[in-house]
């Protein structure tokens, strides 16, 4: 068995990391999916997609929360991270050969430190831009995107509507502005880690005490 392995929310301020894997025997078992790239699917076109994939193929997901995130940032950098989750879904799937995206400049950098991971079991094949290269990244990506708006969706009805999360999105930056100077904390959603969350904290901090 193959499986391809991919993430969705790697860089978002709020809400979790999602990482996708996804498994087959062959390469070409996902070219009759037409998966591709999630980023290059509109919401409808990936929610389908990822109905057929979940139906055909074994699957499953790694979910990293915030404060998850936050707690191994205290001992490790952010690629580490990523490296430990594809390894974790890897095993779960249980396959032969992995193909990931490489979250590292070097490839092989990256791909010797997942299979550094998951030991002499798999061998790890790492590429810049995999979602695009291999359909069963694209699909892995399908499955972590689909998942992870799902999750995002969620959080909205708890916390209304923050957009998509990532520091680019004015609705999260506002959002997250707007709760840390009014309760002068993150919500738990945030990564505190983060710059972006730091930095307002920070400068709410200095514009409470200029209020005196």
């Amino acid at each position: 068995m193959i499986c391809g392995v991919d993430e969705a929310g790697k860089g978002s301020v709020l809400g979790p990391m999602v990482i996708g894997a996804v498994g087959c025997s062959f390469k070409e078992d996902l070219e009759r999916t037409n998966a591709r790239d999630s980023k290059t699917l509109s919401r409808k076109e990936r929610i389908s997609l990822y109905h057929e994939i979940i139906a055909e193929f074994p699957y499953c997901v790694v979910i990293l929360t915030s404060e998850d995130i936050d707690l191994k940032r205290e001992t490790m950098t952010m690629n580490d991270i990523v490296a430990y989750a594809h390894a974790e879904a890897i095993l779960a799937i249980g396959a032969d050969t992995g193909y990931v995206d490489a979250c590292d400049v070097s490839e092989e950098r990256y791909a010797k430190t997942v299979s550094g991971l998951v030991g002499d079991r798999c061998s790890i094949i790492a590429r810049h831009k995999a979602d695009v290269l291999f359909p069963v990244v694209s699909a892995a990506s399908i499955v972590a995107k689909v998942t992870r708006d799902r999750i995002i969706e969620s959080l909205w009805d708890e916390w209304g509507d923050f957009g998509s999360g990532y520091p680019s999105d004015q609705k999260t930056t506002d959002f997250l502005s707007h709760y840390i100077q009014k309760h002068h904390v993150a919500p738990s959603i945030a990564r505190n880690s983060w710059a972006t969350t730091r930095d307002l904290i920070a400068s709410l901090g200095q514009t409470c005490l200029f209020d005196f």
